[in-house]
């Protein structure tokens, strides 16, 4: 389905079906009491419906879940093309984790009843949506049957109406972390009410990893480096730099890729092989950047890793990322490689990847950012995204090089 598509229906239909139901939750509220957290939780459901890079700022949320309710499984509700990370980072246990296949409209009411009745089946303690303003999973959540909904709110804010049955609410803070918001939801679960919209919440930080890892032994990560070397003879004499200059569905967060191919001209010619990384989609680019640079030492890696566990891998291999705001810039997170990563559309401030091994590259335009919670990721700047093609590409090539010629130092 497409993504105009899901945003027309979640906003005009969405709203319908949150006011009836909270209409429907009101009426049969006056006859029960408060929902409340029970002592010894048995099934708790968080859903997590956003694009892969949010499954690992989620990451240190259930750490946090798993050390305040031990004896309870943690289920989890995604997207079917991005449940092969949560499989990777070993979130929860396999039988544990559940789909929407959103490739249709049939495919996903289908997979959302089968879901809800399985869930209602299960008995589900509470459930956590994780989506911002998001009607389908405000109305997911209701339909687990879960007593407990914690959820974010948009409280007063107009035009983000989705209900009023999250009973254990947080508002949205657009000048926190996510991460760390993730974690206020974690705390809203055991809130007698939903909280800290009237009182003040435990004071958390943000974290300083995200509290996930992907094992590999030294044989299988030898073994791949092996591999890159055999397929690309260039990178057995020059340490491999990967560059993602994809935007991916939001290609307003890509860095033009004339300032990509002026920095990989200078990095090539400074002794280092390339890597062009991206799905089978971003070969187009990649040829074009290659034709761009000139150089033997850029090569096309779109399409080489079959697997998210492969890409991490090839990172392992790589001295380097630099990349455009996405899904790489957080799995590199579970990775030794250092990253540089661009935003404007959006901004580190929010959804910087975590870890003490990235850089954050911002123009600081004063209509930057621009896709928010609150317009539903549509910008106004119809493609024309300034907030980037003002990030020069001779000031990023001077910190990369230095970053690089550093750490050779150290291994040295």
């Amino acid at each position: 389905m497409k993504l105009h598509t899901q945003r027309f229906i979640d906003r005009w239909v969405g709203q319908l079906l949150c006011g009836a139901v909270s209409g429907w939750e009101k009426f049969s509220g006056l006859w029960s009491a408060p929902a409340r957290m029970g002592k010894a939780p048995k099934h708790i459901l968080v859903i997590l419906l956003s694009e892969m890079g949010s499954i690992v700022l989620a990451g240190p949320m259930f750490a946090a879940l798993r050390r305040q309710y031990p004896g309870a499984a943690i289920h989890i509700l995604q997207l079917k093309k991005n449940q092969e990370v949560s499989k990777l980072l070993s979130l929860t246990e396999p039988q544990y984790m559940h789909t929407l296949d959103d490739s249709s409209g049939g495919a996903l009411i289908g997979d959302i009843l089968k879901v809800s009745l399985a869930m209602r089946k299960l008995g589900l303690d509470a459930v956590i949506d994780c989506e911002l303003f998001s009607r389908v999973s405000a109305l997911l959540s209701f339909s687990t049957g879960a007593p407990v909904r914690a959820g974010f709110t948009p409280h007063t804010q107009e035009g983000l109406y989705r209900g009023s049955f999250i009973n254990h609410s947080i508002p949205y803070n657009p000048y926190q972390h996510i991460s760390k918001q993730f974690l206020s939801l974690v705390d809203a679960l055991e809130s007698p009410e939903g909280m800290p919209r009237n009182r003040a919440g435990p004071i958390r930080e943000i974290p300083a990893e995200p509290d996930l890892s992907v094992a590999f032994t030294p044989e299988e990560l030898a073994a791949y480096r092996s591999k890159v070397e055999t397929d690309h003879p260039v990178t057995k004499a020059h340490p491999l730099v990967l560059v993602y200059a994809g935007g991916g569905i939001l290609p307003e967060r890509a860095w033009p890729a004339s300032h990509y191919a002026r920095v990989v001209q200078g990095l090539c010619a400074a002794g280092y092989a390339v890597g062009l990384i991206g799905l089978k989609d971003d070969a187009v680019l990649a040829r074009d950047l290659q034709s761009q640079v000139g150089h033997a030492a850029c090569i096309d890696l779109t399409g080489y890793t079959k697997s998210i566990r492969e890409l991490l891998m090839l990172m392992h291999a790589s001295a380097l990322l630099i990349t455009n705001d996405g899904g790489p810039s957080h799995f590199a997170t579970v990775t030794p490689i250092q990253t540089m990563v661009f935003f404007g559309p959006e901004t580190g401030k929010l959804y910087g990847p975590l870890g003490q091994r990235t850089i954050i590259l911002e123009s600081g335009i004063a209509c930057s950012p621009c896709l928010t919670a609150y317009n539903h990721r549509l910008t106004f700047c119809d493609g024309d995204n300034q907030c980037l093609k003002r990030i020069a590409p001779d000031p990023v090539l001077d910190q990369a090089l230095a970053f690089l010629r550093s750490s050779a130092g150290a291994a040295a």
